[in-house]
């Protein structure tokens, strides 16, 4: 007759030497492990790692029957937990009649290994992405957009639009250029501006000049020397 308490007993024994940190144990048929990824790069310095804490609970019959268990927590999402727990199941079911802890907590650890690396790789194809993303952006700057019937097409009307608006605006400016007054035409009006002006002093205004002031000066005897005048 198996003694299935002596088997469990050996097991937990084993298990705490194989997992000295990772192992609590709760009772004298329950424990917890704590299952953490290992990277598959020797060379990779940010020691990243996802974990995952399993409970185990010994039935009257195991191993002939499967140990309850359970996630308690996981750094991964939920889908990944239920996908846990159909692991472990599927693990259990295969290996009846034999302790299987460990088995059951190496292909934990085998997923969470799988899982990591997954997560890495999107991180870098999503790196190089946008690496690529970025360097179609700077060839467009010195390769410039394929031209195609419809870009064409779509540049030479407004390009037109541009081209007769721009005569628009030189036509318009000729013809102002070609109203402007000449330099006798603004010389007569300047004049005519002049006369209009005088013809609208009031009679107040204007000096009235004696003439017969003047009428005599010829008569007058002025010597040279009276008159101060520099040779």
């Amino acid at each position: 007759m198996t003694d299935y308490k002596e088997e469990q007993r050996n097991e937990i024994e084993a298990l705490q030497c194989i997992y000295p940190e990772e192992f609590s144990l709760l009772s004298s048929d329950s424990f917890l492990i704590r299952v953490t990824s290992e990277s598959s790069s020797q060379e990779d310095e940010e020691n990243e790692c996802v974990c995952a804490e399993l409970q185990f609970e010994y039935t009257p019959t195991y191993p002939d029957e499967a140990p309850k268990f359970q996630v308690v927590s996981c750094s991964l999402e939920e889908e990944h937990q239920q996908a846990l727990l159909q692991l472990l199941q599927e693990q259990a079911e295969e290996n009846l009649g034999m302790v299987m802890v460990f088995t059951l907590v190496s292909a934990v650890q085998e997923y969470l290994n799988e899982s990591l690396d997954n997560i890495k790789l999107a991180r870098e194809n999503a790196k190089l992405a946008e690496e690529e993303r970025q360097r179609k952006e700077e060839e467009k700057v010195f390769i410039g957009t394929p031209v195609t019937i419809e870009t064409f097409l779509k540049w030479k009307s407004k390009f037109d639009e541009e081209c007769e608006s721009q005569r628009s605006k030189q036509k318009t400016a000729s013809d102002a250029q070609s109203k402007k007054s000449t330099g006798k035409e603004l010389f007569e009006h300047g004049n005519a501006r002049d006369d209009s002006e005088l013809s609208l002093l009031d009679e107040g205004d204007r000096v009235e000049v004696d003439e017969s002031l003047f009428e005599d000066i010829d008569d007058l005897d002025l010597e040279d020397d009276d008159l101060d005048i520099d040779a």
